[in-house]
């Protein structure tokens, strides 16, 4: 036991002059002059000590130098040791070295049981790749582990992270964030309040409401994983792709960004909102890719597509949106829907102005079909090709190019009151509308047909051949672009096989005209002589 003890106690190997002073210092020997002190692997050097033997304390004045095997070095002006607990407290210009890190720091405490060293006034640590400042902070020697607890300030050469809870290890680099924390480098600027950091890799996960900002874009979600050497984010539920510059943004629940190409592709509950004239256009597809810097974007939306604005809406398989040229292009069994007309063709082509942003023209190509529902039928317009004009978002100007044919629902202006079926085919034909309403008719070229009382007219005469009517498809809300269809065979697994089919199987029902009745059908000269 008392060699046990013997060893436990402050062993003075070296003072150039010892004496006491009970006046002064009771119980305690003052040593003078290259005092050199050893304790259980630690070792002391300073000018003066005062060394009390019973309470196995002592106080080091001037240059003191503490060694910790051959790991730790300290410099400062004072310590106090107490051998018994084995805790050392240091003050004034303190300078602590291991094989990673430099700690300076006005006041540390070392604990050696635990092998930790803390401060509560400030301190600055230096490593190989970063310096972190912060006002209180732990720092444990076995596992390299910095706990910073107050006013953290990370600097790196490419970025500064600033957060008040963190922890860091100086080995590996690698940190973690627990409270509201930023990190802002030359090209983006990062918030989260919870996430990881490997300051060395420069590979980063953040989990709590976390956002990276960059270039006038923000992308927020769930969780967020960065790269900023290849300048790649990937992003994990609720996420949010904001571009300021375009008043655009991109919703769903898997995202991945490619900051360097200006490019991001979205998955799962997909939607592309653009605020134009006050008004926001929803975009939905299975796959959303957006390629481009600013104000030279494109939009592709891929398979399953529909889009919902206030006053437009429609559907196809993919779709193509070029902002330079303001054109965009829908694929694949497209409809398309302004007010009350539905619109379908092989093609459907909306061209934008660029400078105004506002939708100026509609180009449907191959295969154009306009129909508007009457309350005993509908009203269609037919072509190979159709050009239409909007103004203020509403279209207005209607020209069939090729194997044009209508059939329209004549209706008193004032009482309602059917009047008429006409039925017309022109190979070139332009229309007006206005609300939605047939206007005006001019035929380009000349016209074959006629307008027949409602009773004489066949209801097999009543549709075009290639008519689907796709009202249970429209989407009428910005939500509805989500829902599955099933009107038409399209089943909750999104199978558009059965819907190719079922629309197949519809246009090849005939719907022409019984020649036999067309020809107890009063003619335009029997009509004038009555």
């Amino acid at each position: 036991m008392s060699l046990f003890a013997q060893q436990k106690r402050i062993k003075v190997v070296h003072a150039d002059n010892t004496f006491n002073d009970e006046e002064k210092y009771p119980g305690a020997t003052i040593l003078l002059g290259n005092v050199y002190v050893e304790h259980e692997g630690i070792t002391l050097r300073s000018k003066k000590a005062i060394y009390y033997q019973k309470r196995n304390f002592l106080k080091a004045f001037g240059d003191v130098f503490l060694n910790q095997g051959d790991t730790i070095t300290q410099t400062s002006r004072y310590v106090d040791y107490n051998a018994n607990t084995k805790k050392a407290l240091s003050w004034g210009n303190v300078i602590l070295k291991d094989p990673i890190i430099t700690l300076t720091t006005d006041s540390l405490r070392f604990d050696r049981v635990k092998q930790k060293l803390y401060y509560q006034s400030g301190a600055t640590i230096k490593d190989t790749t970063n310096v972190l400042v912060s006002n209180i902070g732990n720092y444990y020697l076995q596992n390299n582990k910095f706990q910073a607890l107050s006013e953290v300030t990370l600097t790196n050469p490419d970025y500064v992270l600033k957060s008040n809870d963190l922890i860091y290890f100086t080995n590996t680099g690698k940190s973690y964030l627990t409270g509201p924390s930023t990190i802002t480098g030359e090209n983006n600027f990062i918030y989260t309040e919870r996430g990881f950091y490997d300051t060395k890799a420069n590979v980063s996960h953040f989990t709590k409401n976390s956002r990276i900002e960059y270039n006038n874009k923000e992308i927020k979600a769930d969780s967020l994983y960065y790269d900023r050497n290849l300048g790649f984010a990937s992003a994990t539920n609720n996420i949010q792709l904001k571009d300021t510059t375009n008043n655009s943004m991109i919703r769903g629940n898997y995202a991945e960004v490619f900051q360097n190409l200006d490019s991001a592709f979205v998955t799962k509950r997909a939607v592309a909102i653009t605020e134009i004239e006050k008004d926001s256009m929803y975009i939905h597809g299975d796959t959303l890719l957006v390629t481009g810097k600013a104000k030279n974007r494109i939009l592709r939306a891929f398979p399953r597509v529909k889009f919902f604005k206030s006053n437009l809406s429609g559907k196809c398989d993919s779709i193509h949106s070029d902002q330079i040229t303001g054109l965009t292009q829908l694929y694949r069994n497209p409809v398309l829907w302004s007010e009350d007309s539905q619109i379908t063709g092989d093609t459907i082509q909306l061209l934008s102005n660029t400078k105004t942003e506002k939708l100026d023209s509609l180009k449907v190509l191959s295969n154009a079909f306009i129909i508007q529902k009457d309350s005993i039928g509908f009203n269609q317009i037919k072509g190979r090709n159709l050009f239409g004009k909007f103004i203020e978002n509403d279209l207005r100007d209607v020209t069939i190019i090729g194997n044009g044919e209508v059939i329209n629902y004549l209706r008193n202006d004032e009482t309602k009151e059917l009047i008429g079926i006409e039925k017309l085919a022109c190979s070139s034909m332009n229309f007006t509308f206005e609300n939605s309403k047939l206007i005006t008719s001019k035929f380009l070229t000349d016209a074959d047909g006629d307008t027949y009382p409602p009773s004489e007219f066949p209801e097999n005469a009543r549709k075009f051949r290639g008519f689907v009517w796709r009202e249970n498809e429209r989407p009428l809300t910005k939500d509805a672009i989500f829902l599955k269809d099933t009107v038409l065979g399209e089943s909750t697994s999104s199978d558009t096989k059965t819907t190719e089919t079922k629309v197949k199987s519809e246009e090849e029902i005939p719907l022409t005209l019984d020649k036999k009745k067309i020809e107890k059908l009063p003619k335009d000269k029997e009509k004038k002589d009555q």
